[in-house]
């Protein structure tokens, strides 16, 4: 049996009684002990939900399953993401991991159309410096293109261990927030 009581502040008593039985809800109890010993308000309002929801589904019986699911899920995400900014930051984290997959691949492009001798290295470090100036997710892209790029093209390609050791090297500066210009050869058009 799960029962919540809040007691007012400043003297009164404002009661919020719920009791169930929560023997088919044994996640629930932790979760409402835990919201039920927070300060906020908007706890409170998640607390009442979760326990109107069980409710719901207590009274409802076994033959509602799919509304009990959706109501338990709708809980948890309600109260799961009280704070939205985890959220919030998952959403940034994605998008930035696009947009350094996106600068890694105009990097790319820009060293197979410059075609210039020894711009490999600064190419390198501008893509993996663009992507993570994007922040987490860029600089994680970053890194997973450039270690999956050199893991085949030391295989596959047959170059060296060495180049493979200068590429990365070029790869963690640019990541770091260096300047890609370290490695800019002379010549190369001022365009890239």
């Amino acid at each position: 049996m799960i029962a919540v009581l809040e007691r007012g502040k400043g003297g009164g008593n404002s009661q919020l009684w719920v009791s169930f039985s929560a023997s088919s809800f044994e996640g629930f109890e932790l979760l409402i002990n835990t919201l039920s010993e927070s300060e906020s308000t908007q706890d409170k309002l998640h607390l009442l939900w979760v326990c109107l929801s069980a409710v719901l589904c207590v009274r409802l019986g076994p033959g509602t399953m799919r509304l009990c699911v959706c109501l338990a899920l709708l809980s948890l995400v309600l109260c799961a993401s009280a704070d939205v900014s985890p959220f919030r930051r998952g959403v940034e984290f994605v998008r930035d991991a696009a947009g350094g997959a996106w600068d890694m691949l105009r990097a790319y492009k820009d060293m197979r159309e410059a075609n210039f001798k020894g711009a490999d290295k600064y190419f390198h470090a501008r893509g993996n410096h663009d992507a993570a100036q994007r922040g987490p997710g860029g600089a994680w892209a970053a890194k997973v293109i450039s270690d999956a790029r050199e893991k085949w093209q030391s295989d596959v390609s047959g170059r060296g261990a060495e180049d493979t050791r200068a590429d990365q090297e070029a790869n963690a500066w640019g990541r770091s927030g260096g300047d890609p210009n370290r490695y800019r050869p002379a010549g190369l058009p001022t365009k890239y």
